[in-house]
């Protein structure tokens, strides 16, 4: 994960997307690429190729892109056993791009003796920039290359299918789109990432896809901190008014940040996070906290904070919390 956020305009999509086309690819093929879906054999299990794809790519001329992706599928019409899938996820107009995209398709041939079907998501802002062939003609020689293409900008159009879609790239795309749109405006990306989080609540998702889309959203629409602070008090309350069970991600994501970076710096942050939304969990369930048990929860590490999340929302009582507090030598201990 990326380390805190500090300029909501340096927004960056390499992570998220690859991570959420991995996880869930079925639904990818399926919101964005309707056709080539319906030909792929779901039944059998998909495998990701990242080290073949990188050792193509390794030699040839980059541009800036958000994602690459290859995976081996297999086809329903039982002509040919598996193909190859090349998903790229463009961020930025580049001249060469149609040109890279053959290079990735024959390179990948060549190596494997499999046919290749290419797919690019198009999350640049210009609507004007619509690549999908290359091509070459010389000395009577010629050669046509297509691949298949979705704008995202093009969906804007389509606003209210996204919203009654379940597909949770149709969330993606709203979260891209939202994230373009208010560049220049940090009120109306807090109001829009709001909105899109909650939206995650409304759908029926599992937990774990809750979390997943949470993480898309919140590395996208970056904020400015004191306006992201303000977001997650207003999540949390929300959380507990609709008896959510993920009212501690935001303390996880502090953590892993810290730990994956190895800085103590991050899981500080994460310690004071957690015990805040521990004190404010408290004061939800039980009303005022007493000062001594205030005091009490202001010297957990943050191994003993992070459970005592869920004790609070399983303790009928204050006092059947104060069951789960660890001791003063715990704690000590722990520290």
């Amino acid at each position: 994960m990326a380390s805190p956020r500090t300029d909501y305009n340096r927004d960056d999509y390499d992570s998220p997307w690859k991570q959420l086309i991995e996880w869930y690819f079925e639904p990818f093929m399926r919101f964005f690429f309707r056709s080539a879906h319906a030909q792929i054999d779901w039944r059998q299990s998909v495998q990701f190729l990242d080290k073949e794809l990188q050792q193509i790519v390794r030699d040839a001329d980059l541009g800036r892109r958000y994602a690459d992706i290859l995976v081996k599928v297999w086809l329903l019409d039982g002509t040919i056993r598996w193909i190859l899938v090349h998903v790229e996820v463009q961020g930025q107009v580049e001249i060469e791009f149609d040109r890279r995209m053959y290079t990735y398709n024959y390179r990948l041939f060549d190596r494997h003796d499999r046919a290749v079907a290419s797919f690019a998501v198009l999350s640049d802002e210009d609507a004007s920039w619509r690549p999908g062939n290359y091509q070459h003609d010389i000395l009577g020689s010629s050669l046509t290359f297509t691949y298949t293409t979705a704008k995202l900008l093009d969906f804007a159009a389509e606003w209210a299918a996204l919203e009654a879609d379940d597909n949770l790239f149709a969330t993606v795309v709203m979260a891209h789109l939202k994230t373009q749109e208010t560049k220049s405006s940090p009120a109306a990306r807090y109001d829009w990432k709001f909105s899109l989080i909650r939206r995650l609540y409304q759908r029926g998702y599992t937990q774990q896809d809750v979390i997943n889309l949470f993480h898309f959203i919140d590395w996208i629409m970056r904020l400015p901190r004191a306006l992201e602070e303000q977001l997650r008090e207003e999540i949390v309350q929300m959380e507990l008014k609709q008896s959510k069970p993920y009212v501690s991600m935001f303390a996880h994501f502090e953590r892993e940040e810290g730990r994956e970076e190895g800085r103590e710096e991050g899981l500080k942050k994460a310690r004071e996070v957690t015990i805040r939304l521990l004190l404010r969990l408290l004061t939800h369930q039980f009303g005022e906290i007493p000062v001594a048990i205030q005091e009490r929860v202001h010297t957990l590490s943050l191994d003993q904070a992070e459970p005592l999340v869920d004790a609070v929302l399983m303790s009928a009582s204050l006092a059947q919390f104060a069951e789960h507090l660890p001791s003063m030598e715990d704690t000590e201990t722990s520290s």
